[in-house]
């Protein structure tokens, strides 16, 4: 199926096209959104003020031509000139209800697979080997992931790239602690958090003498040589943190298609040396090798340090070049913090000069912190992701025996688990990605606001208000009825209904799962507003289908939305 905004858009730039040919290329931008509100129509085009410069002519004059001699598709009731010249569309309900009637149809919801043929790399979560993933990683991990399912839904082929910090100059400060302070029955126990307290007591002992930091950086060189007993160790490390790593993503629906570190690319670094030196864009500068990029206004990049050693920039440009050798994306998307922008900036702009032809996107975000403030190593404030989780399942435990008393308690702790998981995505992925986030529980938890639950205690209504319908008329298919949509509350919910396909194109074409998360958060307010000021069960026969019918549908958008945002929809809360 084709969106609404699209099939207007369409429609609106032939129509111009046919009434404003002088307007040349510039009628390539012509486009249809929805409005901003019921009082300016279903949808809304500006195209009238972004000609005005090209015709020469006053907005308002445009767009009343426009009205004049347009001609106008079954799906438009009547146009409106407004304000300094918008231009308002109101859809016809008769045709409203039978797209909703034909989103109802459509196993997709009528949203359209735009990404066929093309191929996107998703490069998010990457956490460091042998640190424990805190409460900070989740942003990177849930946003990532929620890209990653909107793209795949609209037809992408999506490459997930789990890019691990495995790699580096701490290695060599965890080994020389492993040797001297491991603890082998804390490191069964507790492998990741046991090396992150080996790596603190080195680090503490390397800053406290010189001969403890240069025995660490032997270790480290025994390491990038294949010393046979550090790179032992050194996997061991790896492995003990994907393990923990694998766990939590399990928790949390998350799959990648590839988990490369850093070390996977260790290989490609001369070669990229190289082939900076060829191109003439590296040049050592007081003994490291750097890229110069005044013309773009940004610092230089160094790609080899003054010790031969290579960092970042090296390894990333690497990884660039073997993407884009292995799977020739149309796009490559990084999903980091904040703090990364400038590198990020550097590295696109040398992956340009390189050759790198697939777009690249850096998705940043701002950082998550407790009400009290951000989160601080030294101050002993930083939550374990793990912990959080267990938290959040504890306490959604409590909201659903409040709610569920008479719910078997294996069931109880099976919605607890889906509430809770889906309260802490949630109370990320419905803020703008490069908001700074403060967490709070009884935000993240509240049944009556913009939530999880809020939004799973919407679909579990609807499945009630089905069960209840089959109990009444059984027998009866509600699909054997139109849609009619005679109430106003009625229309208001078709229209948002329409629009799912739109909030989804959207979501992935900005990067941002707010867009999504806002979508369903307005569809259930309207859907309440539905269910509170008109009959139901007890409406005439073929009324009360139609409304049965409506309701199915917004509860397959809810659940299909919530999983496009890696959340469950539990059938009963």
């Amino acid at each position: 199926m084709t969106t609404i905004d699209q099939i207007l858009t369409d429609w609106v730039r032939a129509e111009f096209t046919r009434i404003f040919p002088e307007a040349g290329d510039a009628l390539s931008a012509v486009q249809v959104v929805s409005a901003g509100s019921p009082d300016y129509g279903d949808y809304q085009c500006n195209a009238a003020l972004a000609l005005a410069r090209s015709l020469k002519r006053k907005p308002r004059d445009i767009a009343q031509t426009f009205l004049d001699q347009a001609s106008r598709p079954e799906s438009v009731e009547r146009l409106e000139v407004a304000g300094p010249g918008f231009i308002n569309i109101h859809l016809k309900t008769i045709w409203l209800a039978g797209h909703v009637a034909a989103v109802l149809k459509d196993e997709r919801l009528g949203v359209p697979t735009i990404g066929t043929g093309r191929t996107v790399v998703l490069d998010y979560s990457s956490p460091n080997v042998a640190k424990p993933m805190h409460i900070g990683h989740i942003r990177s991990t849930v946003i990532g992931n929620a890209l990653d399912r909107l793209h795949r839904f609209l037809g992408y082929r999506v490459i997930s790239d789990n890019h691990l910090g495995d790699w580096g100059t701490q290695f060599g400060i965890i080994i020389m602690g492993y040797r001297h302070f491991a603890d082998q029955q804390a490191l069964a126990d507790s492998p990741v958090e046991e090396l992150e307290r080996i790596y603190v007591k080195s680090y503490e002992q390397s800053k406290a003498g010189d001969e403890w930091l240069q025995q660490c950086r032997q270790e480290l060189v025994k390491l990038q040589a294949g010393d046979a007993e550090n790179q032992a160790l050194w996997r061991q490390f790896v492995d003990l943190s994907l393990k923990e790593f694998n766990r939590i993503y399990l928790r949390l629906g998350v799959a990648f298609d590839l988990t490369r570190g850093e070390s996977y690319y260790n290989p490609r670094l001369p070669a990229v040396i190289d082939m900076l030196q060829q191109k003439g864009l590296a040049r050592e500068s007081e003994g490291a090798l750097v890229v110069f990029l005044e013309d773009e206004k940004l610092p230089v990049c160094m790609v080899r340090k003054s010790d031969g050693g290579y960092n970042y920039a090296t390894t990333d440009l690497a990884t660039l070049i073997s993407r884009q050798e292995e799977f020739d994306p149309e796009t490559i998307v990084y999903v980091t913090d904040e703090r990364q922008q400038l590198h990020f900036k550097q590295i696109f702009t040398v992956g340009k000069k390189l050759g790198i032809r697939a777009r690249l996107h850096h998705v940043w975000f701002g950082l998550m912190r407790l009400p009290e403030g951000t989160f601080s190593t030294r101050q002993g404030n930083v939550i374990k992701l793990e912990r959080l989780l267990d938290e959040s399942e504890t306490r959604a435990l409590a909201v659903v025996r409040q709610t569920s008393p008479a719910m078997p308690e294996n069931q109880q702790k099976a919605v607890a688990r889906a509430v809770g998981i889906g309260a802490v995505k949630y109370a990320d992925l419905s803020q703008n990605p490069q908001s700074l986030v403060t967490f709070s529980w009884d935000k993240a938890l509240a049944l009556d606001g913009n939530s999880a639950p809020y939004l799973q205690y919407a679909y579990a209504r609807i499945r009630s208000v089905q069960d209840k319908y089959r109990d009444q008329f059984p027998g009866r298919d509600p699909e054997a009825f139109p849609i009619r949509l005679d109430e106003p509350v009625e229309r208001a919910l078709a229209l948002q209904v329409a629009r799912f396909a739109e909030a989804v194109t959207m979501a992935a074409r900005l990067y941002k799962p707010s867009v999504l998360a806002d979508y369903l958060f307005a569809l259930s307010g309207l859907y309440n507003g539905f269910y509170q000021n008109v009959p139901f069960l007890k409406a005439p026969e073929g009324v009360r289908e139609s409304r049965v019918r409506l309701c199915g549908v917004v509860a397959r958008i809810l659940r299909q939305g919530l999983d496009l945002l890696g959340i469950e929809t539990p059938e009963r809360i």
